[in-house]
Order: C-alpha cells, then sequence, then structure tokens
C-alpha cells in the first residue's frame, strides 16, 4: 500500500514526515525571527554524534534531521522530553533532533534512570533554553520545565555550596566538587541570571527567588573556601576538590591533584562580574591575577601538525601536537601547574606525571587540551574591573 509514493512498510519515512509535520504545525503561531542558541548544546550533539556509546537508550539515526534554531517549539519540547523525573538531563543527546516516535518513547521510558549531571554543558544550559522558550510562547509548561530543572541544581548542590558532576551521586571521582569543563561556573552563571534579570525568569516566585539567592552565594563561599593556598601563596583552583576536605582530587587518570589555569581563568571571570563585590571576592580575584602573571611562559608556541595515523584503543590520531620556540608568541599557561613546586605538568593515562608534551603518550598529546591562553582573558579585563572596585573602595 502507497502514499504519495511512500510504502508503508517504510515506517522511518513516515513517522518521521509525520513528526516534522506536527511541529510545523505547532510552530505556526511562532515568532520565527526568533532563534535559540543551540550552540549551547553543541558538547552534548557532539558527542552523540560522534562518539558510539552502548549506555545510550537512543543513538542516532542514519541522516538524522535537525531542527533549525528557529523550531522554538519542536526544541522546547524536545527539552521537556529528555527531562528526568527528578528535573535533571542526562548528557551527550542532541535536543534539536527531529526524533522519531519510536526514538521519543524510548526517552519516556527511560525517565526514571537518574543518570542525570552538569557535564558536557548539561542541565544548567536546558534550563536556560526552556527560559527563553517560555518568553517566546508564553506555554506554562516551559517554565514549570525550567522551575523543575532549578529546583534539581538546588537539591544537588552540598551543604559547603559545591556541586559534584553527577547528581544523584556515584560512588566515584564525580563526587568531587567540579569545576572542570565549567560545569560549576555554569550552574553559577545560569543562578546569577535568574537573581540579577528576573524578567527572563518572570515565572520564579518570591520564595523561590530568595532560595536562589542564597545558593548562588553558598557557590560563591565554595569557591573562596577552594582556592589553593600552597605554602603560603593563594594560587587558583583545580579541576575538581574533595567534597568533604576541599583539596584538590584526583579525577579521571590523566587529571591529577594540581593548579589548574585553563579553569581558574573562568572562575574569575565570574568572580569580576559579581556588582559589588565583598572584600573576600576583591582579594581573590588579586590573588589569581598574580598567579597568572607569575605562571605565564613566554617564548612558546603549540602547533598542531599532520601526522601519520596513530592507532589506540581510544582513537585514531592523524594529528600531532609540538611545542616551537617562537619569541614573538604571546604569553601562554600550562593548563596543570604541579603543587608546591609550580612547575608545569603532564599526565598519562596511567597516571604517571611528566614535565613536557613530548613526553605525553601520542593520543593524549594530540587529544586533550594541555596548554591555554584562557588567562589572559581575564588580565585583559582586569585593569578595568581594578579601577572600578579597588579605587576608593
Amino acid at each position: 500500500m502507497y502514499i504519495y509514493g511512500y510504502d508503508f512498510m517504510d515506517k522511518f519515512a513516515i513517522t518521521l514526515l509525520l513528526t516534522l509535520a506536527v511541529s510545523a504545525v505547532r510552530a505556526q503561531t511562532v515568532n520565527k525571527k526568533y532563534k535559540l542558541d543551540t550552540q549551547v548544546f553543541a558538547s552534548n550533539a557532539g558527542h552523540w554524534y560522534g562518539i558510539k556509546d552502548k549506555h545510550n537508550i537512543i543513538n542516532p539515526k542514519r541522516k538524522q534531521l535537525r531542527y533549525a534554531a528557529n523550531d522554538v517549539v519542536a526544541i522546547g519540547d524536545n527539552i521537556l522530553l529528555f527531562q528526568k523525573n527528578n528535573g535533571g538531563w542526562a548528557k551527550n543527546y542532541d535536543v534539536t533532533a527531529a526524533l522519531t516516535p519510536d526514538q521519543q518513547d524510548s526517552i519516556r521510558n527511560d525517565k526514571g534512570n537518574l543518570n542525570t549531571t552538569f557535564d558536557n554543558g548539561t542541565t544548567y544550559t536546558h534550563v536556560s533554553s526552556l527560559a527563553d522558550v517560555y518568553r517566546v510562547t508564553g506555554q506554562q509548561k516551559y517554565a514549570d520545565g525550567a522551575v523543575r530543572g532549578i529546583q534539581f541544581i538546588l537539591s544537588a548542590q552540598y551543604g559547603n555550596g559545591g556541586w559534584p558532576q553527577y547528581f544523584p551521586l556515584e560512588n566515584n571521582y564525580s563526587r568531587h566538587i567540579t569545576y572542570n569543563d565549567d560545569a560549576y561556573v555554569g550552574i553559577m552563571q545560569l543562578l546569577q541570571d535568574v537573581k540579577d534579570h528576573r524578567e527572563k525568569f518572570p515565572f520564579v516566585t518570591d520564595d523561590f527567588y530568595g532560595r536562589v539567592v542564597q545558593s548562588f552565594n553558598k557557590g560563591i563561599d565554595c569557591i573562596i573556601n577552594t582556592q589553593i593556598n600552597d605554602f603560603g601563596e593563594v594560587t587558583a583552583w583545580c579541576q575538581q576538590h574533595d567534597e568533604v576536605t576541599l583539596q584538590p582530587a584526583w579525577a579521571r587518570a590523566f587529571e591529577p591533584p594540581s593548579i589548574c589555569n585553563a579553569e581558574s581563568a573562568n572562575i574569575v571571570l565570574l568572580l569580576m562580574s559579581i556588582d559589588h563585590p565583598s572584600a573576600e571576592v576583591k582579594r581573590a580575584i588579586k590573588n589569581t591575577v598574580n598567579w597568572f602573571k607569575d605562571s605565564a611562559i613566554e617564548g612558546i608556541r603549540v602547533k598542531t601538525i599532520a601526522a601519520p595515523p596513530d592507532t589506540s584503543q581510544y582513537t585514531v590520531s592523524k594529528t600531532d601536537r609540538v611545542v616551537v620556540q617562537d619569541p614573538s608568541a604571546p604569553p601562554i599557561w600550562s593548563r596543570y601547574y604541579e603543587l608546591q613546586t609550580h612547575r608545569p605538568m603532564f599526565c598519562n593515562r596511567d597516571s604517571k606525571v611528566v614535565y613536557s608534551l613530548t613526553e605525553v603518550a601520542r593520543e593524549r598529546r594530540s587529544g586533550y587540551a594541555w596548554y591555554t591562553y584562557n588567562p589572559q582573558k581575564v588580565l585583559d579585563k582586569y585593569p578595568a574591573w581594578a579601577q572600578k572596585w579597588l579605587t576608593n573602595n
């Protein structure tokens, strides 16, 4: 049996067309000029399409269609569909995918699997996007989803103000307070948006608003309390800190306790965004700026070069990274600095610490960001910040 050239046995084609058709009808009343910032989901989407994971509830279909950024209703409905029963989200799915009914059913049936996380830009980006969809559509379901997401974030916060990578807690390093990949900063920026820009969140009640402000302030306290005082020298932060002792801690096998300049830069930028900062916040910023100045590396540049394919159990690398001498190069920073010695350090998957990029195995050398320019963003903004908040303050 055929309709318009499609065989009813071609279930994928029919169901996908029906899904797109329903979405198009729903979206007719929405201002199509408004576009969601779908780039905030790039890490999640990239992992879904680029890495086969046997634990995924659904995997991409061949030539899976995706909604455009102005398909606000369709994307908003996807975000709600992926939301778990506890209000959070699992990582590494594409909320802009035009899902088939079978894929949608699989996601609905998995809502009780609480593998919810902040990793790879998850949960806080979903909440912010739902608030945007509500602002465009006025539909209460998107506001309700955003509120449930914020409630999840508040529930996941430790008493000391930090957040783990996963909640509910798992029995591994994800229990640590996680600054890695800006998970902590992403959460805090969302709470700050609610605190400072209530017009985007008109559905937040006064009582709930007070809880958000309290959570944000506790988050700042945790940042202050985890700044590394290394034998009297206040430096910056590690990618992760023990959730009990607040000390720098191991995460993955190649992510040792250390001073981590990449993530620390964005922590400082968050602190610098605070209006009327406290004396503790000012001191934390000044100390980190001094550390960034002291730890800058001059005269080198990191180049990515073509190289013969190198096969490991993790990937096939077709490039390599090398450090070259260049007197004209701008300042650069190592991602990791060793505690106590403050030497630039690197690490292999066997957890062996080394002190040059050439000593890192090829797969990790080309597959991880061992150097960063992030501190320069702080140094560029610091003079104006200091003029505003340190002069006559």
